[in-house]
């Protein structure tokens, strides 16, 4: 790995919440920087997620037994994890890929780099947030997910002992006790999972606004561009659609969109778009005092300061498929079952979103084998927000040469062969 000089020119390729915090930390280092991206600053995936700091979320989608449970729910429009009739042909080398890391000695590394990668991150948001001026919007409430009975709870027994087993706390409550924490909460649900370690965002988009701030105010050039392509001519250069840039030293995190600037170096990663949907009501007629998971419907349901964010829904379809609105609304019926009370009038504004899914959970981290100076910083999936603050502290380190190259072997982009 070639280390950076304090006065190194970085270029970040993305501005979501992984670019951003990467930006911060390089900043914080002495690194000029710039940021690269055709959007606004957290306006992507950033902007529309549940705003969870899950560092307890260790176990990977790719379970044992996957294909069994997941056939079928591919195969329904209406189901959680939904694959388009027309993107099964392009989907299925990434399907391929899925079921092969649901090896159950796979699933427990996976589960391993997840928690070193997660390790202190709830302090690490503090910490930023308190340096960006809101500390505020940085809480740690615990999370609660729901199931209907003791018989739907064993059937997530997997997932469950690989967090415990990494020291995660997640206490098993009964009806009386989710009443206790949540009243909202229906009756229909009788068991409940209490981990009251985890954190969240009040508001992703004003936390990543508020950082983009921060980094203007530090110095940080932002750029409204497209990248094309990076090429080395000595240094790096950045071909853009409205010039080009040049730097010492480049991070990719692009989020859903980093894949093809790393093929001319002969990496073809499995990067997928796995869409994600959120219903966002203003008015909920109810509050949560912590963000809520119904476990048999995949949904999130999240306090924010502008209301109540209901997210949730894999649905494959690449990045030009025009949004599926049947998505979002099936998210309401399923909040609605869970908190009766919930109010969706006036008409809930809904979103969807790209979250960089690699097939073995895992995002890619660090240095691009024989290419110096070439680093990547994107595929956190739908753990975006929680890995950000120490994906920033790990590639800022590495740049300066602080962090060995092991750190990074489980996320490489060489994985994929």
């Amino acid at each position: 790995m070639q280390a950076a000089t304090k006065d190194s020119q970085v270029a970040v390729v993305g501005a979501g919440i992984v670019g951003l915090c990467v930006a911060w930390e390089l900043r914080k280092a002495g690194h000029q920087v710039r940021l690269i991206d055709p959007e606004a600053p957290g306006s992507q995936c950033s902007y529309g997620n549940a705003g969870a700091i899950s560092t307890g979320s260790l176990a990977p989608l790719a379970m044992p037994g996957v294909l069994k449970n997941a056939a079928g729910m591919m195969l329904d429009p209406d189901s959680p994890l939904h694959v388009p009739a027309g993107y099964w042909l392009r989907a299925a080398p990434w399907l391929l890929r899925f079921v092969a890391a649901a090896d159950p000695a796979r699933v427990e590394r996976i589960a391993d780099a997840l928690a070193a990668l997660f390790e202190g991150a709830m302090e690490n948001h503090r910490a930023l947030a308190a340096e960006i001026g809101c500390p505020q919007r940085v809480v740690q409430t615990g999370q609660l997910h729901l199931y209907r009975d003791h018989g739907a709870l064993a059937k997530d027994a997997g997932s469950w002992r690989l967090r415990r087993d990494r020291g995660v706390r997640a206490e098993v409550i009964d009806a009386a006790a989710i009443r206790t924490l949540e009243p909202a909460v229906s009756e229909a649900y009788q068991v409940g999972v209490f981990m009251p370690e985890q954190g969240a965002v009040t508001e992703p988009f004003r936390y990543a606004t508020a950082l983009a701030d921060a980094l203007r105010a530090a110095g940080v050039v932002f750029t409204r561009d497209r990248v094309l392509g990076i090429e080395r001519d000595g240094n790096w250069r950045l071909r853009c659609a409205g010039g080009s840039h040049a730097a010492t030293h480049v991070v990719i995190a692009a989020g859903a969109w980093s894949a093809p600037l790393l093929r001319p170096f002969g990496l073809r990663v499995p990067l997928e778009s796995q869409r994600g949907y959120h219903l966002h009501v203003a008015q909920p007629g109810l509050s949560l005092s912590r963000p809520v998971v119904l476990a048999d419907r995949k949904v999130f349901v999240a306090p924010m300061e502008t209301g109540m964010r209901i997210s949730g829904t894999v649905e494959f379809g690449g990045l030009a498929m025009p949004p599926t609105p049947r998505r979002a609304a099936l998210l309401g019926e399923a909040a609605r079952e869970g908190l009766p009370g919930l109010r969706l009038d006036p008409q809930p504004a809904h979103w969807m979103g790209h979250r960089p899914c690699l097939p073995d959970s895992l995002p890619v981290l660090g240095p691009v084998a024989g290419q110096p100076g070439l680093w990547c910083a994107f595929g956190h999936g739908h753990l975006g927000v929680t890995g950000s603050a120490n994906t920033g502290k790990w590639i800022a380190g590495a740049v300066a040469g602080g962090i060995a190259p092991d750190r990074f072997a489980p996320y490489a982009p060489e994985r994929f062969g």
